[in-house]
């Protein structure tokens, strides 16, 4: 009997034990409650600066420079990254600004770095291990330089900048390994940022990523609050079409729209589950969800999405298919604070 009973006991604090370490493992999915004085954080997205050949993803220097002052004359923070992990796990109580900067590219390093340096202004930049030292791209010995300043930190954006999503997921591995292994040798150091090339990936993918680094970034909008999965983290992109002075106004004062879960986990589309079923759960404590609007571009057109409204959650009915490559959604709501804002990006096959 005695044993019967202590073989029970033990098989209970076994279930426990696997219990606790579940929760740890999927810990970037398990979500900590609504904060209603949450301002968030605000993270930018630049890749070229003065190469105006590429207006999808370049800025113009002058245009970049009344950006800082926007935000520097609204007495926002700029985040430095090396605390982005203490700020997360916080109320963010006044609206904080990360800058990120994609791919590392030459005309970054000659026309924008000066500037944040003279002001010490903090950034992140992402780098693509392959291409460094290429024709356009900075060197190795540029970014350690850059790194050495405390308000710098760099980030990884793979090895090959390939549309990774297409890889096999050893393949994915190989590459994501790879430029682990070329960061140790020349920084001594993997970066704990990651930044999803083409902001795409599939649930394998992320949760692959989740075991090499600490936070990841899309190429989806939002602003960050403490209850955003960490491995899915939003940026607004901001190049000529997307960068004029009345937009960046209005994306900067924007807030965080916080909610339990997003649906599907996964945001890789197949023929299958395209369009997809979504669902979007929020805490109980936020009120008015019915005044939540949604635009999405399936079909090919951005248009506005057929909403079903539960208690604390909607369901976004979509009509049409995405069509390759991406399929995005933003969300949007008015409340007595401003405008809050949040935004996914499916990626199709």
């Amino acid at each position: 009997m005695a044993k019967t009973i202590f073989s029970f006991a033990a098989s209970i604090i076994k279930f426990i034990i696997f219990f606790i370490f579940f929760l740890n493992a999927n810990a970037e999915t398990v979500n900590k409650k609504y904060e209603i004085n949450e301002k968030g954080i605000l993270a930018l997205m630049y890749h070229r600066f003065e190469e105006n050949r590429y207006p999808s993803t370049n800025v113009r220097i002058d245009a970049f420079k009344k950006h800082i002052n926007i935000i520097k004359k609204n007495d926002f923070e700029f985040l430095n990254p090396r605390n982005f992990d203490h700020e997360f796990n916080k109320v963010s109580k006044k609206k904080k600004i990360l800058i990120t900067v994609d791919d590392a590219f030459s005309s970054f390093y000659i026309n924008a770095w000066p500037f944040l340096k003279e002001n010490k202004i903090p950034f992140l930049l992402f780098v693509s291990t392959e291409t460094v030292g290429k024709k356009g791209y900075m060197s190795w010995e540029e970014i350690i330089k850059i790194s050495k300043e405390d308000f710098v930190y760099i980030g990884n954006h793979s090895h090959s900048h390939e549309y990774l999503i297409k890889y096999k997921f050893e393949d994915f591995k190989k590459d994501i390994d790879q430029s682990i292994e070329i960061f140790e040798k020349k920084l001594s150091y993997n970066p704990n940022f990651f930044s999803y090339p083409f902001g795409e990936y599939s649930l394998e993918q992320k949760r692959y990523i989740s075991k090499k680094f600490d936070y990841a970034f899309g190429q989806h909008s939002g602003v960050i609050d403490l209850n955003k999965d960490k491995y899915e983290l939003p940026r607004f992109p901001i190049n000529e079409k997307y960068g004029d002075l009345k937009r960046f106004n209005f994306l900067i004062s924007l807030l965080p729209l916080q909610y339990k879960v997003l649906n599907p986990n996964d945001k890789f589309l197949l023929n299958t589950n395209n369009p997809p079923k979504m669902t979007i759960e929020f805490f109980d404590e936020q009120k008015n969800i019915n005044l939540i609007n949604c635009f999405s571009n399936e079909g090919g057109d951005w248009k506005n999405s057929k909403l079903k409204y539960k208690e604390s959650e909607i369901e976004v009915l979509f009509k049409e298919k995405f069509l390759p490559r991406r399929g995005r959604i933003n969300c949007s709501m008015k409340d007595k604070d401003g405008w809050r804002w949040f935004g996914t990006q499916f990626t199709l096959n």
